[in-house]
């Protein structure tokens, strides 16, 4: 009865599979293989040859190194900074404070708007000459900043604008975590005296661990796949001297103007092995850290 109940279930699963692997799973997998491919003719679907000649050329290639650096370090800066500032928002919005819906929708609204639109904007708000952020230094006596020509100021703006476009997503996600932590675990904490930092600290964040893993690996996945803000804000180019280089860029430069399908994809699987390393070691940064507590419980 049971072995019955299991295949119809598969059954009734069959045509969303079949649609699944057909369309999502498969275009995925064979643009992987694609850069094993040398020689390849994509017009004729042609392989002649079958190596890692790719992932060779790959790694001699100046721009794509550059690119790995700039993803890394935009990484590396903005998700810490996205869950910090995001858990440090939610937990002033937990509280007792006026307007909390309004602030709410405030926070989202960035998430739900187009990010080429958000970007355009950001454009003309950084511009040297008429830009709105210009406009302010000048009232405090600030010379002009040249924002977007400047390379040294690329990383830092595309660091600003991840924390700040991802924000209303994240404190969602915290607001939710914060309002199933049960209210007696504050009530006995200031009992004790503690003060609302070491609450805080040993209360809050403790709790929100698995929020927090969450946040963190779609963070940094959303932070390694940036290409939108830096197309947009510098004129369809990876910023001054390549300074905005993504490896996402990176692999739009080989597939849609240089014509260079094995590189690409050869890119992507790149791409696709950092994220997975990324996420494998957060994991497994979670599982010694289950284990110690474990431990230090028994003893």
């Amino acid at each position: 009865m049971k072995h019955k109940w299991f295949s119809k279930a598969w059954l009734y699963l069959f045509p969303a599979l079949l649609i699944l692997g057909v369309f999502q799973i498969y275009p995925i997998v064979q643009s992987f293989l694609m850069g094993f491919y040398t020689n390849f003719d994509y017009l004729e679907d042609i392989v002649y040859e079958w190596g890692t000649d790719n992932f060779v050329k790959l790694f001699h290639d100046a721009d794509f190194r550059l690119a790995i650096k700039n993803t890394c370090v935009l990484t590396f800066l903005a998700a810490p900074l996205s869950i910090l500032a995001s858990l440090l928002f939610a937990v002033l919005l937990n509280s007792d404070i006026r307007f909390r819906k309004v602030f709410q929708s405030i926070y989202f609204l960035p998430f739900v708007t187009s990010m080429v639109a958000v970007s355009i904007v950001w454009a003309w708000m950084l511009n040297k000459d008429y830009g709105l952020v210009n406009s302010i230094l000048k009232i405090f006596g600030i010379s002009k900043v040249a924002w977007l020509t400047n390379p040294k100021m690329t990383i830092p703006i595309l660091v600003v604008l991840s924390v700040w476009k991802g924000l209303g997503y994240r404190v969602i996600i915290f607001l939710a975590g914060l309002q199933g932590i049960d209210k007696q675990y504050y009530q006995a904490a200031r009992l004790d005296g503690a003060r609302p930092v070491r609450r805080f600290f040993h209360i809050t964040v403790p709790l929100l661990r698995p929020t927090i893993f969450f946040l963190s690996i779609t963070t940094i996945i959303d932070i390694f796949k940036t290409f939108d803000e830096v197309y947009v804000m510098y004129s369809n180019q990876p910023g001054p001297l390549n300074s905005g280089l993504t490896i996402v860029y990176y692999i739009f430069n080989k597939f849609y103007r240089h014509w260079e399908f094995a590189s690409a994809a050869a890119a992507s699987f790149v791409l696709f092995l950092m994220i997975l390393a990324v996420t494998l070691f957060q994991f497994g940064v979670v599982r010694v850290k289950r284990w110690m507590d474990e431990r230090r419980e028994h003893l």
